[in-house]
């Protein structure tokens, strides 16, 4: 099988090879490589036999290593062999960058050690400039990368719970960088949109300690290339103002970029105009400075890694624009990218497309299990490796949280975050799993599983319905860190909530029930006995806990698990999938797109009723709550119905008026039908020309 990479240039406005006048050179050492294992970690092996994409995985060799289950896995060492040539005699500075790679990364160049990074999912740099040969000889690069159960103990693996294969390889991108000091190490970009200025602190290594730096900037519009800015400067922390700046957001991901120079080298650097921070008191994220509801999803890389219909999609850029475009259409305007990170290409299009990101470190211990799990990683080693994340992140206007953790509790997450948080000049707001928040600026995490209780503790519902036990009662989301890890003193930590997680009632994309969900559907919705009559009560009741989060106002956020991550049906079976039934095509199931996309509509609305049954000729009064999540005021109908099979048999119809960012709710009466049968109750608004609706299923007794 073949694997096409389709770099993507246009949309990104990015350079696989970057030639700079004044210095800098960025090769690019992507494509087809060489690649043997071996049982040694120090051995170089002499003879490679197959052929592997990078970035990709070990999966991917043709031909491909045999006994390719879970185990294949367990040990041993992969080793990438690459041959290059290269005119290095006017540059004093040639650096490898590795972007992730995993596990325990060793580099050889010409037979010598050019270094060593156990980190996972951050990037690894190496100076080779003293083991090139001569301008235009052949050098020999060897990467060995080793297996998730060899490698130190003072680093994260990226464990997952409901994962099986841990699958090692170069995941991300490869590429040589030539310079000559003073060399630019980072970048960190911070705007400030209310002063429309932008802050710019450059990491600058000199070969003189009073060396002599005269830097010189360009800011430029992306789209346009129209230059708004330009200046020479001697100090590496420097601010320029930037009049009538265009904010960045997910309805305008307008894009600026820096293109700044010292004597010798030279970088390019996208950024966004634009601010995230969380309002404690009304509970919402702020954009911008405004009020922002975040409605979304969860992207979980590493569960799609071992998709059996993954192959090279997560490297073709094409493929990925196009996820984040059907995110979209979804009216979800931002992801978690779950227990670990996608290749890096993958936050230059969320920036383009316009997605806000959780942006997840693979942290997941569980409540109490952290020190069994990583006995040798303390609050040192981890605020390491999130140093390492947040410089290579903090330029992206789409990365709007840093996550430390996934539902765990532990100090050590804690103590790490306090070390290295004042690094992010932006001061981004953290979550911090299931543990307690380390600031009042920061988000609390809350997975309100709500179907659980009838997997896991053996619940049955009552004869209304588990609906109408679980819903009719407002909820504060739960499962959070008030319950796992609550304050001595009894308060509640009143931190904004965000709901990344919820549901439990997950299908594989052939219809048939997970292993968390098996029971739920046997006891909850035994009438679903197809795979059809499943994907529709899935479906269903997935767009009506969506409408319940969001219409009651208590989180900031809604986010859907999962927008992308495994599907196995066959041993070994998951827990979780997401909602495709064509990978490759990208084609949501179709109930999902019927019922959940109205669910996450921008105008809103939720029939609040939830009983099963009727008596028939009774007059009911219904509950419709409206909510309007844009800054535009919005006035239309909302017509309430109850049809049957093949005709509406009652109406009513009330003219609504929204203010932006507002909720109203409005209470309708209906005579209900006077024979028995099953019947439809279904409230229904347009917004820009679509119908959205609120449906529920009930009988007349």
């Amino acid at each position: 099988m073949k694997y096409v990479f389709i770099s993507f240039l246009v949309l990104l406005g990015l350079n696989c090879c970057n030639t700079i006048d004044n210095g800098r050179r960025d090769v690019d050492l992507n494509g087809i490589w060489e690649i043997t294992k071996t049982d040694s970690v120090t051995e170089l092996p002499l003879v490679f036999e197959r052929k592997v994409p990078v970035p990709g995985l070990v999966d991917m060799a043709e031909p491909f290593f045999q006994g390719h289950d879970s185990t294949q896995y367990e040990s041993g060492t992969y080793w990438y062999k690459k041959k290059f040539t290269i005119d290095h005699a006017n540059s004093d500075i040639v650096k490898l960058k590795i972007n992730k790679a995993k596990y325990n990364t060793r580099v050889y160049l010409n037979n010598h050690l050019a270094g060593e990074n156990s980190h996972c999912f951050t990037p690894i740099v190496f100076d080779i400039k003293p083991l090139l040969k001569d301008p235009g000889e052949e050098n020999v690069l060897l990467i060995a990368v080793g297996c998730v159960s060899s490698f130190s103990d003072t680093v994260i693996s990226g464990f997952d719970f409901e994962k099986t294969k841990y699958i090692p390889g170069i995941y991300d991108e490869v590429k040589l960088i030539l310079s000559n000091a003073p060399f630019i190490k980072n970048i960190q970009t911070v705007p400030d949109i209310e002063k429309e200025e932008l802050r710019i602190v450059a990491d600058i290594e000199t070969t003189q300690p009073d060396q002599d730096i005269r830097i010189s900037y360009v800011i430029r519009e992306v789209a346009s290339k129209k230059q708004v800015a330009r200046g020479i400067v001697k100090d590496s922390d420097f601010t320029v103002h930037i009049p009538d700046c265009r904010l960045w957001s997910p309805e305008d991901p307008f894009l600026y970029e820096i293109e700044l120079s010292t004597q010798n080298d030279n970088v390019i650097t996208r950024f966004g105009m634009r601010s995230f921070s969380f309002d404690k008191g009304a509970g919402v994220g702020l954009l911008n400075g405004k009020p922002y509801f975040m409605r979304g999803t969860n992207v979980c890389i590493f569960r799609f890694f071992e998709d059996p219909d993954r192959n090279g999609l997560p490297w073709d850029y094409q493929w990925v624009s196009k996820l984040h475009e059907k995110f979209k259409e979804m009216h979800w305007n931002s992801i978690r990218y779950c227990i670990g990170f996608p290749p890096e290409r993958w936050y230059d299009i969320a920036d383009s497309l316009g997605i806000l990101i959780q942006d997840e470190y693979p942290v997941w211990t569980s409540v109490s299990q952290y020190n069994n799990m990583y006995n040798g990683v303390t609050s040192d080693h981890l605020s390491s490796e999130y140093y390492q994340w947040m410089k290579e992140r903090w330029n992206h206007p789409c990365v709007v949280i840093w996550d430390a953790q996934n539902e765990s509790v532990t100090n050590i997450v804690g103590d790490a975050i306090r070390k290295i948080r004042h690094k992010d000049l932006s001061n981004r707001p953290w979550d911090n799993g299931w543990a307690a928040p380390v600031s009042e600026t920061d988000c609390i995490e809350s997975h309100p599983y709500l179907f659980n209780r009838y997997h896991q503790r053996g619940d049955v519902p009552s004869k209304e319905g588990a609906l109408k036990d679980l819903l009719t009662a407002v909820r504060v989301p739960d499962n959070d860190p008030n319950e796992r890890d609550p304050r001595s003193d009894g308060e509640r930590y009143n931190n904004p909530i965000i709901i990344n997680e919820y549901a439990w009632i997950w299908l594989n994309r052939n219809g048939t029930p997970t292993t968390l969900t098996d029971k739920v559907y046997d006891v909850v919705f035994p009438e679903a006995d197809t795979p059809e009559k499943r994907l529709e009560v899935y479906a269903k009741k997935l767009g009506i806990l969506t409408e319940y989060w969001r219409v009651h106002r208590k989180c900031a956020a809604v986010m859907h698990f999962c927008g992308l991550g495994y599907s196995r049906p066959d041993p070994p079976q998951g827990q979780t999938s997401d909602n495709f039934i064509d990978i490759k095509n990208l084609t949501f199931e179709p109930y999902f797109y019927q019922y959940v996309k109205p669910a996450f509509n921008p105008v809103g609305l939720m029939i609040d009723i939830w009983d099963k049954s009727f008596e028939s000729g009774q007059t009911i009064e219904v509950p419709v709550h409206i909510i309007n999540d844009t800054y535009e005021d919005w006035n239309s109908n909302i017509k309430l119905c109850i049809s049957s099979t093949d005709e509406i048999l009652s109406k009513q119809i009330l003219t609504c008026e929204l203010n932006e960012l507002e909720k109203k709710v409005y209470k309708i009466s209906l005579k209900l039908p006077e024979e028995c049968g099953e019947y439809k109750l279904v409230a229904e608004i347009i917004y820009k020309g679509v119908s959205v609706q609120s449906i529920r299923d009930f009988s007349i007794e």
